[in-house]
């Protein structure tokens, strides 16, 4: 089976799966919504992502992907790479690429990569069943029954011939009924207005939660800012108290499971660096190095070295 299957599949495990070298979709869950307008009701739902600067390879897909086909992980690694050359290839030169149930992905005049969810599937297993319902919507003759029980409790409630000889009486009854009319406006316009604003505050809310999952999700493939160059100008007498409190990794990477850690120790190690593992970061990812320093300037040097002859991802991290 293709690529897209088991990206189908992680999707309704993980809110981030990630397709090395080529991007990583991300799943947002949504409540449900109701459409005023064709009286339609939407179940909760994952609305689909996609982020292309998201390519290091955290196992996740390839694991699977070699788990299921009986197959070893690194001729697994290397099928995937193939298989994200061709895609590559196909959008370069224009075309689109398809994921069922997925989406759609291409490039825009720019060169960056656009996607288009798909509405078939719903990726939250706690939905599973449940389809969007239309109901026809409900009229209530509210107005018509207020003004039968004032009416009613009106104190000019006379008889046909009293009536008929005091003709202002009638009036009254056309004023209340008008009032009446106000108020019941008024009383829905509020409601309306603190609707609008309780869907702003929800917007909001849901909008920040969505910028931190994405920031919690891209924090590892981010290359962080370099130290300011006030750092490298200090003197030799700040650097020397520095470099007693801190001491600063290149980071070559971090992943999921801690089989795929040590993998990339070994490979580091025949590449001649000097690797070690400092353990998992708040999210859980076992963290690997090229190499560690005590001074920070020697820290950058070795930093720059690596970003220009291995890897463009790996970056600095400096501990208290």
């Amino acid at each position: 089976m293709g690529v897209e299957h088991y990206l189908k599949e992680l999707l309704y495990r993980y809110n981030c799966v990630v397709i090395p070298g080529f991007g990583a979709f991300l799943t947002q869950k949504k409540s449900a919504v109701i459409h005023k307008a064709s009286h339609t009701l939407y179940p909760p739902s994952k609305t689909l992502s996609f982020n292309e600067q998201l390519t290091s390879n955290d196992g996740l897909l390839v694991s699977y992907m070699a788990e299921a086909e009986k197959t070893d992980y690194e001729s697994m690694l290397i099928q995937v790479g193939e298989k994200v050359v061709a895609w590559q290839k196909q959008l370069k030169q224009g075309e689109r690429l398809t994921f069922e149930a997925i989406g759609e992905l291409w490039l825009n005049k720019e060169g960056k990569t656009q996607f288009q969810p798909s509405e078939q599937e719903n990726y939250l297993t706690s939905s599973f069943g449940l389809s969007a319902f239309a109901s026809a919507p409900i009229t209530r003759e509210i107005l018509k029954e207020e003004v039968v029980s004032i009416e009613e409790k009106i104190p000019f409630t006379i008889t046909p011939e009293k009536r008929a000889q005091n003709t202002f009486r009638p009036y009254l009854k056309y004023a209340a009924i008008f009032l009446l009319t106000l108020a019941t406006g008024a009383t829905a316009y509020r409601a309306y207005q603190q609707g609008l604003d309780n869907q702003q505050v929800v917007r909001s809310a849901a909008e920040q939660q969505v910028s931190r999952q994405i920031q919690e999700a891209t924090f590892f493939d981010t290359a962080p800012l370099e130290l300011p160059t006030l750092s490298l100008e200090a003197t030799s007498k700040e650097r020397a108290f520095d470099s007693e409190k801190k001491v600063h990794h290149v980071v070559a990477g971090a992943f999921r499971f801690k089989k795929n850690a040590d993998r990339k120790i070994r490979q580091l190690k025949e590449s001649g660096f000097n690797p070690s593992y400092i353990g998992t970061n708040p999210f859980g990812l076992h963290m690997v190095t090229y190499d560690s320093f005590n001074d920070a300037e020697t820290a950058l040097i070795a930093l720059r070295k690596i970003k220009q002859t291995q890897s463009p991802d790996a970056w600095l991290k400096s501990v208290e």
